[in-house]
């Protein structure tokens, strides 16, 4: 339930036995940040070859997955298709480093948590468009449309000095498809259990000048009573999205292109507010954005960008609205030297809120510059970033990144970085808040070892980001609300350990992860809520004449509910498993069982998850 960001605070705050051997097969299967491969994909596909993989995340410059120092992590439409999954969020809650929390099942209010931190310090990217709200902070997850999206690339670790503000846990881009080639058409349509419904369909292609690519996608479920108190209605909250994307690219010549994106998302979800109405969530989401690139010559490129996106959240039969308009404006520039390469970028963001009495706008002016550099054993990453605020005034940050190739198997990395986050014009100008709140700042070190050699790799990444002036939500204060305010009075330490695996033993190949962290409020020495202190996953998969077997354990430790360690979320874990085959050239049959053991748990308190899950679909793409 939303009905004021602080409101749904106060009502969110109202066991599974750990399985012993799975840390302990974690760690004798783990040890880097396999973050840098292809590895960390969220279900259990062939591993990809690394030294092909390119990512943009990072730096904002296309470059090579192995040239990277970041803690990346990419998600391809195979991942995604093959995964049989639902929500996005669910797809990165299989991640090394990611999890996540819940007002019950998809299509309710979701938060997102990359190495423990707040889901509004994650920066959120729609080809290139900016999301979040300057309501509650952060994107709404739950309204993003996981069936539309062709690549997801996960950066954790803080990102200021290339992105500016939010960026003080990481960095999740978004892509929708790029069409390529002769037209190629697919379909996609699928039952599972709650009467789940979905259907999605796309059509792509290039005729060697314009190149495009539109899909739609229709999701239903008639869901599940997800909160059982006597003063909820007993009925199901079920959810409805339908949602869009169009892309259209034109090759003007060799060194000049032009590209125009859109998304739309329409999600209605039913919560629990009172005893006898029918409560609804009404999500309204687009991101739009106009790229020009150009290579002026072999070592000089440029891209102007220009994106919007608007987030508009109601509520029915008790009426609350809010809406969220961001602007986007980059120029960047890339030169590559004889040692390195240079990049330039020339950033405007304008962020507009609408939440009856509040009508506010701001905005974010900013120079970056940042320097690569591969040598032989030695990598190299420099950033720096100044930001200037129409309303807070100038914010400096910056990052130093460096990679050593021990042998031709192992690599160390360390970075330093700083990182933050202007807090939300709701943060501001409601009831609720203090117009002089001040931004969130975060310091990070980090340092990762990685093992790759043939098909097996290990790593770990070990952290400390901290945080200060963070913004909670107190007692009453200075604001005009005797419920309670908003201030600068918290600090909060993010620190733990990343350990990352793959290995095929025979025909099976097996991956998993485990998170060891001490998310911490460091005025009261607890524990952050709704993250545990260790959580994992192990999974491995198989061929079976024509059959693709998969099967996975996702397991979480203990966690609290509030900030004051009061109210325990018991530890859990999940079983899933999936099966995948052609049942005729073009043709693929998938099927998936999520919580196997029918295990009951929580994200948070009061808010109960759907049990076992089945989901059967089928879909249709012919080859080229």
């Amino acid at each position: 339930m939303k009905n004021s960001p602080v409101r749904a605070r106060a009502l969110a705050s109202c066991g599974a036995a750990r399985l012993a051997l799975l840390p302990l097969a974690l760690t004798a299967l783990t040890a880097p940040a396999l973050a840098q491969t292809a590895s960390s994909a969220p279900v259990l596909l062939a591993a990809l070859n690394p030294l092909k993989e390119t990512v943009i995340t990072a730096t904002r410059t296309e470059q090579p997955l192995m040239d990277l120092v970041a803690d990346v992590s990419i998600i391809d439409r195979e991942t995604i298709e093959s995964s049989g999954l639902g929500a996005l969020a669910d797809v990165l809650a299989r991640l090394p480093g990611v999890e996540i929390s819940r007002n019950g099942g998809p299509g309710s209010t979701t938060s997102v948590f990359l190495r423990g931190a707040e889901s509004r310090f994650t920066a959120v990217y729609i080809d290139g468009a900016r999301v979040d709200s300057q309501s509650t902070g952060g994107a709404p997850w739950e309204s993003i449309p996981l069936g539309l999206i062709d690549r997801i690339e996960v950066l954790r670790g803080p990102a200021g000095a290339v992105y500016g503000s939010d960026a003080i846990g990481g960095v999740v881009q978004i892509f929708t498809k790029k069409g390529e080639g002769a037209p190629q058409a697919s379909v996609g349509v699928g039952v599972g259990s709650l009467r789940s419904t979905h259907a999605e369909a796309s059509l792509s292609g290039s005729t060697g000048v314009v190149d495009y690519a539109v899909g739609v996608q229709n999701k239903t479920s008639l869901g599940f009573n997800a909160r059982t108190l006597a003063t909820a209605n007993p009925d199901r909250d079920g959810y409805r999205n339908n949602a869009g994307y169009a892309r259209v690219g034109a090759q003007l010549n060799r060194d000049q292109r032009i590209e125009a994106t859109l998304l739309g998302s329409n999600m209605n979800s039913g919560y629990d507010a009172s005893l006898r109405a029918d409560d609804r969530n009404m999500h309204r989401l687009y991101a739009a954005g106009l790229n020009w690139m150009a290579r002026w010559s072999d070592r000089y490129s440029t891209r102007l960008s220009v994106n919007e996106s608007a987030d508009t959240y109601t509520t029915q039969p008790s009426v609350y609205q809010t809406k969220t308009r961001l602007r986007g404006y980059l120029l960047q520039n890339d030169w590559k030297l004889d040692l390195g390469s240079v990049s330039a970028a020339l950033e405007r963001k304008e962020d507009t809120l609408v939440n009856n009495p509040i009508n506010r706008s701001r905005s974010q002016d900013a120079l970056a510059l940042g320097y690569g550099l591969r040598l032989r054993e030695h990598t190299l990453q420099l950033n720096v970033r100044h930001d200037r605020d129409s309303e807070f005034g100038a914010h400096n940050t910056g990052s130093v990144a460096y990679g050593y190739a021990l042998t031709p198997a192992w690599r160390a990395t360390a970075s330093a970085g700083t990182a933050f986050r202007a807090p939300t014009l709701y943060q501001r100008f409601s009831e609720y808040g203090l117009a002089g709140l001040q931004p969130e700042t975060s310091r990070n070190l980090e340092a990762g070892l990685r093992y790759q050699q043939g098909s097996s790799l290990f790593g770990v990444v070990v952290y400390r980001n901290k945080v200060s002036n963070l913004i909670s939500f107190g007692g009453a204060g200075t604001c005009a609300s005797a419920f309670g305010c908003y201030a600068n009075t918290g600090r909060a330490q993010y620190s733990g350990a990343t350990f990352t695996g793959e290995q095929r033993l025979g025909s099976v190949l097996l991956r998993g992860s485990l998170d060891v962290q001490d998310p911490k409020d460091l005025t009261t020495n607890k524990q952050l809520a709704r993250r545990a202190r260790q959580h994992g996953l192990l999974g491995a998969e198989t061929r079976y004449g024509q059959w693709l077997l998969g099967a996975e354990a996702q397991w979480s430790g203990r966690r609290y509910d509030n900030a004051a360690n009061t109210v325990t979320l018991g530890g859990y874990t999940l079983f899933n498993l999936r099966a995948s085959t052609e049942i005729a050239p073009d043709w693929k049959l998938l099927a998936r069982v999520d919580n196997l053991a029918d295990k009951a748990y929580q994200l948070a308190n009061t808010y109960a998850n759907p049990g076992r899950q089945l989901y059967v679909g089928l879909l249709w793409s012919p080859r080229r």
